[in-house]
């Protein structure tokens, strides 16, 4: 295994993003680990991009995405979930990439802790626990689940306790989408997803496209 290093990260968000699926967002904290396959991420690029935090300029909150490649910017989505994003392209061009989804590998008895439910169905009277693949099927569930919060944020993904590492996954088949749970900038195909993969969150999507990236991008 490698830990990605701060090349990866230091270059047009949509080549970064086609090369983090398949790759392994892993957090150690209190002694534990926790671990999954990235199989779902959004592209935010630039203050034009009017879904990106950058959009209304350099904030207090949005400082990370004007700092250095290969650092995590976490923030409270509405009050209720937090949300883990690795920062991207060159300091001083704010761009980060949202972490949507995960394949869990690691810590998958601590996920279920943290997540602090069951669900799945009824059968003969008892409740079945939920799959794998759901516990970290959307952003906010994924935080939970691997124990990120405001703490993690700025944290460098190249050497700290939260960090991507490359696996050697095979390489998946791509999908990339309009971005969703938002309701500005949907145009853009700039959700991409492993094809068929059952932890993608979301409505089911077809393919919508081939593996090489878009290559429409917002004008700086």
């Amino acid at each position: 295994m490698t830990v990605l290093p701060r090349d990866f990260y230091a270059r047009p968000t949509l080549d970064v993003l086609a090369d983090l699926i398949g790759k392994v967002l892993v957090h150690d904290i209190g002694g534990s680990r926790a671990a999954g396959i990235i199989v779902e991420a959004e592209a935010y690029i630039g203050e034009s991009d009017p879904a990106c935090h950058a959009a209304p300029g350099p904030t207090a909150r949005n400082a990370p995405l004007y700092g250095p490649p290969g650092h995590a910017y976490v923030y409270l989505n509405y009050g209720l979930h937090y949300l883990v994003n690795a920062v991207t392209e060159a300091e001083g061009s704010p761009a980060a990439i949202l972490i949507r989804a995960l394949e869990p590998l690691e810590g998958i008895p601590l996920m279920r802790r943290r997540r602090g439910r069951r669900g799945g169905s009824q059968r003969s009277g008892t409740t079945q626990p939920a799959a794998d693949h759901s516990l970290c099927r959307g952003p906010g569930n994924l935080t939970v689940a691997l124990g990120i919060t405001l703490r993690q944020n700025r944290s460098d993904l190249t050497s700290s306790a939260l960090r991507i590492e490359d696996r050697g996954v095979g390489r998946a088949e791509l999908v990339w989408s309009p971005r969703i749970g938002i309701r500005v900038g949907t145009d853009a195909l700039w959700r991409c997803s492993w094809v068929g993969h059952a932890a993608v969150s979301g409505k089911s999507i077809g393919r919508v496209a081939a593996a090489a990236a878009p290559s429409s991008r917002p004008r700086r």
